[in-house]
């Protein structure tokens, strides 16, 4: 448990994030529900399911966050983005805010939603035991504030099982049992062979569907975990990504690099450890001085508890569109309710429709002037109107941003924000400072990264941008992928010619959740992005592959029927694309059974992400 998943930063900690304690469901309450929100000194849970529950909830976050911070001196426990957790009476309810696949409802006990300005984990508090869920939701939490870069799926969510189910008694907590229904599920059901398991990615069928293959899945992602902690392997985990992303390796060979085991024998290894049913788990001391009694609550009027469900409908792709008539049925019956106000602006401000975001930002200010979302909204609007070209605009922006980390100093989104300003009004170098703060609060985000390039440039520090850049060539965002590689480009030529840089202070944000780069205006700049094309969410089909065309290496062209219909699909790049059932893209292939997952953008553009021979 004290080994280091050293290219990934996994700290130690990240082995007892959590603490549970039991408790039986109270009975649920008939008829309308009736809203409360309780405040514990760092969580805020709104519920239907009554204070008590409420309560019980905040109790375990705060202790989970107790436990993470105690044993873990070089970890944060302070989150880069705000938490709302959303406890509801009962799965129905639940199920109107779960993300939609093959447009039916996800079968979910609990889910976490990230969100550039607001994160939600939200609970089925029917559930028999729901905390198993709230340590989950978390952990992933707890992985985005602490960890550098992504991870694949078995390792983010087989890290989350791996904690889901801790037991607490008054002194200790147990961290690492294994639950016994993993084992009745990988016995009874089977077990996916590991390098399938490696494949699975958050696109994949597997991962969203609500079937037996995502239970086996996220048992046996919690299984390997333990074998991985309890054989002392986490290094070879950090050997398995090198060798895989930054090698590109196959997963096969990236298996038996990293673990001396070839697939079949992975296979065997594993399963033999679920049937010897022997593992190890921890006890660490339970976390003292942690009492619910001094919590405050209070009663949330249905106006205000439905503002919250459109913010999380507002910060979905399945259900963004809604948002905005729920938050206007908000205001019909409730003018001033700054949440909705402040949901409209934002709904606005996203579709460029600056004027009707400054309306409702206005109202939204004069309703609650306390709310650090809105004063970072009022200075994003201004930079999105002004392109920080005005520097008129920078006093107000910059008081507007000062005023958000004064009532929340660890929201990250701010310091980016803010480290632009610096940079326009002059001054890059404390504009570092603040970026800096901004990658510390939020390490695994890749836009902070590539806005830090851009303001080592306007430091004249060339080589420092560079490096940045160079690490971005790999980055999971293909827009941010796409615009260092350009940039590179631009940069190197720029050098060769000799050509004078352009003007630093002519800067484009690129924020969390775009889903690309914004283009600068300035048509001389060393960091162009493409254009900002909305793609919608992974589509999965079955068909036949009936010809690929690879004239424009390494780019290819795939002729799909499906159905009754032939589909042209691009792939970007046939030597990164995900295969499944080939160790190699060919060019060659012709009336085979496929499945594939691919993406459309609003200009008529396809990606595939995934292609898999059947």
């Amino acid at each position: 448990m004290r080994r280091l998943l050293s290219s990934f930063r996994l700290k130690t900690a990240l082995l007892a994030l959590l603490l549970l304690l039991f408790a039986n469901p109270s009975p649920l309450r008939a008829g309308e529900p009736e809203w409360v929100e309780v405040h514990s000194p760092n969580f805020s849970v709104i519920t239907d399911a009554g204070e008590k529950r409420g309560r019980e909830a905040a109790l375990r976050f705060e202790q989970m966050r107790a436990v993470f911070g105690t044993l873990i001196t070089q970890a944060k426990v302070s989150l880069p983005v705000p938490l709302q957790i959303v406890a509801f009476r009962n799965t129905k309810e639940l199920r109107q805010v779960a993300p939609l696949f093959h447009g039916k409802p996800t079968q979910v006990a609990g889910l976490f939603q990230a969100g550039g300005d607001r994160s939600f984990i939200m609970l089925d508090m029917s559930d028999e035991n729901p905390w198993t869920v709230v340590f989950h939701e978390y952990a992933h939490q707890l992985m985005n504030a602490n960890l550098k870069e992504a991870c694949d799926p078995w390792f983010e969510e087989g890290f989350a099982e791996y904690f889901s189910s801790i037991e607490v008694d008054g002194k200790q907590a147990q961290v690492g049992r294994v639950p016994h229904e993993d084992y009745l599920i990988l016995q009874q059901v089977g077990m996916m062979k590991v390098a399938d398991l490696f494949k699975v990615q958050h696109y994949s069928e597997t991962y969203n569907d609500n079937g037996s293959n995502r239970t086996i899945f996220y048992a046996e992602a919690g299984m390997l975990l333990h074998y991985i902690y309890d054989h002392q392997l986490l290094p070879r985990v950090a050997v398995y990504f090198e060798s895989r992303y930054n090698k590109q390796a196959s997963i096969e060979d990236a298996m038996q690099q990293a673990f001396a085991l070839t697939p079949a024998q992975f296979d065997r290894t594993l399963r033999d450890y679920v049937q010897s049913r022997r593992y190890r788990y921890y006890a660490i001391p339970a976390p003292a001085q942690i009492s619910e009694k001094t919590y405050t609550s209070h009663a949330l009027s249905k106006s205000d508890a439905n503002a919250v469900i459109a913010d999380i409908h507002l910060h979905s792709l399945d259900h963004h569109e809604q948002a905005v008539t729920e938050f206007q049925d908000v205001l019909k019956a409730d003018p001033n309710n700054a949440a909705a106000c402040r949901g409209l602006g934002y709904f606005y401000m996203e579709k460029q429709d600056y004027s009707h975001a400054a309306e409702y930002f206005q109202r939204a200010s004069q309703f609650d002037s306390k709310d650090p979302r809105v004063h970072y909204y009022n200075a994003l609007l201004m930079a999105r109107q002004s392109g920080f070209s005005s520097t008129a605009d920078l006093p107000s922006l910059t008081r507007e941003i000062e005023t958000s980390i004064s009532l929340d100093p660890n929201f990250a989104d701010s310091y980016d924000l803010l480290a632009f300003a610096q940079t326009a009004s002059g001054d890059p170098a404390k504009a570092l400072e603040t970026m800096a703060k901004a990658i510390t609060l939020d390490p695994r985000n890749e836009n902070y990264r590539f806005n830090l390039a851009k303001i080592y440039l306007a430091n004249r520090q060339v080589d420092k941008a560079r490096s940045v850049l160079q690490g971005l060539r790999n980055a999971s965002t293909p827009g941010i992928a796409a615009s260092a590689e350009s940039a590179l480009r631009n940069m190197q030529q720029v050098e060769e010619e000799q050509q004078p840089q352009s003007n630093p202070t002519a800067l484009t944000l690129v924020r969390r959740g775009d889903p690309e780069p914004a283009r600068s205006s300035d048509t001389n700049t060393p960091f162009p992005a493409p254009e900002p094309a909305k793609w919608g969410a992974p589509i999965f089909i079955h068909g036949i592959l009936q010809r690929v065309d690879c004239s424009t290496e390494p780019a290819a062209q795939l002729t799909v029927a499906s159905g009754s219909k032939t589909l042209t699909l691009k792939v970007a790049d046939t030597t990164h694309v995900i295969l499944m059932g080939a160790d190699h893209f060919s060019c060659s292939w012709s009336n085979r059974k496929v499945a594939l997952n691919y993406r459309q953008n609003d200009s008529g553009e396809t990606s595939v992400m995934s292609l898999e021979l059947q």
